[in-house]
């Protein structure tokens, strides 16, 4: 049976929208439902990192994304979630939210976050899910509530027996002067360096069998041609 997302929904959220909410969506290899494919959902983080990630991945998948800068509490974001799960069978998916949570009401968050991750398990139960940590932030005090985050990320983890992505160990290393290019957001080299991280989850996931797929592109992107 298919389960609805309104069984998953907190009762109520405190949770107040940004001034200008967004969200992203791109399905590379749109016509293709018979290779495997990987679906990404995050932030403006993710929004980065896809582009990269497809050419790393192409061999193996096919890659979806769905970047929003909806937290988990708001009360449409099981309902947008919802209709992205049904657009494609996928393999594998990797699971973020958390940088447009970083104010929210921690205890609305986990439990909002605790069950999206159970709507997604329930929705696609064949799919390899991985629980994505939110990077760190160039201002300490915020990498400090994203690593705090974190650890309810990798709690709910080890609940529900899935792995996770670090995104945050590995950036935390790193130059804030010379990777991040404002407070949150992270440049080409940094961007290249979580694609790696992202295309070693799905290798593992699908064996490293590779599907030789032939990447089609569009001349009717927002952008022009897509290769």
């Amino acid at each position: 049976m298919n389960p609805s997302y309104k069984d998953y929904m907190l009762k109520s959220t405190d949770h107040p929208r940004e001034t200008v909410e967004w969200c992203i969506h791109y399905s590379f290899n749109s016509q293709d439902t018979t290779n495997p494919r990987v679906f990404l959902i995050g932030d403006s983080i993710c929004n980065g990192y896809a582009g990269p990630s497809v050419e790393k991945i192409e061999k193996f998948c096919n890659l979806t994304y769905w970047a929003s800068s909806k937290c988990v509490t708001d009360t449409f974001y099981l309902r947008e979630l919802d209709f992205y799960l049904d657009y494609f069978p996928y393999d594998v998916i990797c699971f973020n939210n958390g940088l447009h949570s970083i104010y929210s009401n921690r205890e609305e968050w986990t439990e909002a976050y605790r069950m999206a991750v159970d709507f997604i398990m329930a929705k696609v139960p064949n799919a390899k899910l991985y629980l994505t940590l939110c990077t760190p932030l160039k201002d300490p005090k915020l990498t400090a509530v994203s690593a705090e985050m974190n650890e309810i990320i990798k709690a709910t983890a080890t609940e529900r027996g899935l792995d996770i992505i670090d995104m945050f160990t590995p950036m935390d290393v790193l130059d804030r002067e010379k990777y991040w290019t404002d407070c949150y957001h992270f440049n080409a080299e940094a961007k290249a360096i979580q694609s790696d991280i992202i295309a070693d989850a799905v290798k593992k996931a699908l064996n490293n069998k590779s599907a030789n797929i032939s990447h089609a592109e569009s001349e009717t992107g927002p952008d022009g041609a897509i290769k």
